[in-house]
């Protein structure tokens, strides 16, 4: 109208930042809400500090506060608080570790410098990818504005202006991007969030942050630093599709569940017990899965596979209907493709993951594990397995825990013990709260079939990319995400010379995890597959050359436990079962970070050893050979070969 003036926008309240500082500070207000109970999406940043990251994020991370105090003089927490690692895989793992006890509600954000400092990140990421768990991955990256090309440990590649080493990270990541820009930021950091969020989607995120970039100032609207709640949704099943695997289960005659590790992701424990309980179904467990069920339970029959028990293992042979829930079903759980072997079996899958649901040409049943089970227990109301199959299940039960009890015993507590004694002496030092880790080795095989998991977090096993090197790292995470759980890293010699570099760490932020390292001399879970495959254990001993230039000589003088003493920890030496019993003890007792040094009897015929395979495993074998080892191996291998199948 004529004498009005015309409308004006207020301008939008901005706060000059570095990329790095807003970085730091959007982070600290990101939170994921689950059931009505929310939690800090990234509760702290690992970080190593070098060039590429020591004048951004580093900078970043020192005004947020680190060390500061309140006003009454007491410290004063960090928006974002900052962990000093020492080495970046192993700073990925312990991140990793956190996620995984949290629920993936809750992650860590690692930096890193450019060069080594980032590909260094590449195993950890895709170990963490693999598993579906959140971790942001934030290394430092070369100048956008090439100003100074080549600069320190860049990688020049000729035919390519826009590749840095941490384009390596973009196969193992989820969601990948580089911030060339400081506006660039915004939508990179709400898409990384996304995904970090996701149940379907998440893993290892990574946001490539050039150098120059993180220190350069921008005015930032003050709404990106508010406070963003991530639901985290349970899909529901679609009802038809629910009603057509409860016909498939009511018509079934032999069915089993396998519980994979979206059970826990899904905090659905409650909820697959409810279904056992009304069913009487029995209940298998990947490694990702077990601890579902309590082992006591009447339909628990432990984990299932190359490394399963007896019981699971020929309940799965001759099942006619497989319920599978959050599970990838690998290679390890299907005995690569020869378990399920009752031609007329089918499969129904509950997953969050349409791709994983669909696999095994099963019933896709795409929806949240505990809504999933919650729904089917409901259109199940009435049914239950026949009497003489909950029979037969209780007895294969009970036969398999007289071979865990053999396994375990140990009459002489004055003789060295042998790897499963040791697991025993665990099993009666623990509390159902203690937290047991464990990745690669003879260990998982041996855990798998033995462990009699009391909680749905006791039983740690990272077993999706088997690294080794996880379980120290991990152990320091767990510890951090759940401190009120005593934690134990199970490691063999060859796993802690991976990477032990976190035991100063756990010293220096006084995080009292506990370490067995189990001395055995060399790679003894790929000792005994080589010996397997016709290889004959080449190049899996530690120990000196003999003078025929094999490393069959004397084991090699090294001390480990020396070692974990020399980096801080507390050292406990067990020689014999007895003194293993007391050094748990003491262990589990002590506010230090803490290592149980035993060397185990490998060369024992005790019944205390770990059974044999229930299920095969595919490994190759070689076509030809002229020696007689191979020979024999491959017979055998195209024996088991032969029982392979797709399921269609």
């Amino acid at each position: 109208m004529p004498g009005t003036e015309p409308a004006t926008t207020p301008p939008v309240a901005t706060r000059r930042l570095t990329v790095a500082q807003a970085l730091v500070r959007f982070l600290a207000a990101q939170y994921t809400e689950r059931d009505g109970r929310r939690h800090r999406l990234i509760a702290a940043c690992w970080g190593i500090l070098g060039h590429g990251n020591v004048a951004g994020m580093g900078q970043a991370l020192l005004e947020s506060g680190q060390g500061g105090h309140d006003s009454q003089g007491a410290p004063a927490p960090a928006p974002l608080p900052y962990l000093q690692g020492r080495n970046e895989q192993a700073m990925v793992h312990a991140a990793v570790g956190y996620a995984r006890q949290r629920d993936r509600l809750s992650a860590h954000a690692v930096t890193t410098s450019i060069g080594p400092g980032a590909t260094n990140l590449v195993t950890g990421a895709a170990l963490a990818t693999v598993n579906r768990l959140p971790v942001l991955l934030l290394p430092g990256d070369t100048f956008a504005t090439r100003v100074a090309d080549p600069v320190l440990q860049q990688l020049e590649v000729p035919y390519a202006g826009d590749v840095s080493v941490n384009d390596a990270l973009r196969p193992v990541s989820r969601y990948f991007d580089r911030v060339h820009r400081s506006e660039a930021l915004i939508p990179a950091v709400l898409q990384a969030m996304r995904v970090l969020t996701d149940p379907v989607e998440t893993g290892a995120v990574t946001l490539a942050l050039p150098q120059d970039v993180q220190a350069e100032a921008y005015d930032w609207p003050e709404e990106f630093f508010a406070e963003r709640v991530w639901h985290v949704r349970r899909p529901a099943p679609d009802a038809d599709t629910l009603a057509e695997a409860a016909a498939a289960v009511r018509a079934a005659h032999r069915p089993l569940i396998v519980a994979g590790g979206g059970v826990h992701h899904s905090e659905a424990e409650d909820a697959l017990r409810a279904l056992a309980d009304a069913t009487g179904i029995p209940v298998a467990s990947t490694q990702a899965g077990k601890g579902s069920l309590r082992h006591d339970h009447p339909c628990d029959v432990g984990g299932i596979g190359h490394t399963g028990t007896a019981v699971a293992d020929d309940l799965a042979r001759t099942a006619d209907l497989v319920l599978g829930v959050g599970t990838r079903w690998t290679d390890f759980t299907t005995a690569s493709h020869t378990l399920f072997a009752d031609p007329s079996v089918r499969f129904v899958n509950v997953n969050v993951a349409a791709f994983d649901s669909h696999k095994m040409a099963g019933l896709a049943v795409v929806a949240d594990a505990r809504a999933a089970l919650e729904a089917l227990t409901e259109a199940l109301a009435g049914h239950r397995v026949a009497g003489e199959y909950a029979a037969g299940t209780a007895t294969g039960k009970a036969r398999w825990e007289e071979v865990v009890d053999s396994a375990y015993a140990a009459p002489d507590e004055d003789a060295r013990p042998t790897q499963t004694q040791v697991l025993g002496a665990l099993d009666a030092a623990v509390g159902d709260d203690d937290v047991i880790i464990n990745a690669a080795g003879s260990l998982p095989g041996d855990l798998h079939k033995l462990w009699r998991a009391r909680s749905p977090r006791q039983y740690h096993l990272e077993y999706g990319y088997s690294c080794m090197g996880y379980e120290i790292p991990a152990a320091i995470g767990v510890r951090l995400a759940a401190p009120e759980r005593p934690v134990w890293a199970l490691v063999g010699d060859g796993t802690y010379l991976m990477l032990p570099t976190e035991i100063v760490t756990a010293v220096q932020e006084r995080v009292d995890i506990n370490v067995v390292l189990l001395q055995n001399h060399g790679y003894a879970s790929i000792g005994g597959l080589s010996e397997q495959t016709g290889a004959e254990r080449f190049g899996t001993a530690y120990r000196y050359r003999a003078a025929d230039g094999t490393y069959t000589g004397d084991p090699l003088p090294v001390d480990l436990a020396a070692n974990a003493a020399s980096l801080g920890m507390e050292v406990h030496r067990a020689g014999t079962v007895g003194e293993l019993r007391a050094a748990l003890a003491a262990a589990r007792a002590s506010a230090r970070p803490t290592c149980v040094y035993v060397e185990t009897d490998t060369d024992t015929d005790s019944a205390a050893t770990a059974p044999e395979a229930q299920a095969w495993w595919d490994v190759v074998v070689a076509e030809t050979s002229g020696r007689p080892a191979a020979v024999r191996a491959r017979e055998e291998y195209e024996r088991h070969a032969a029982q392979r199948r797709h399921h269609l």
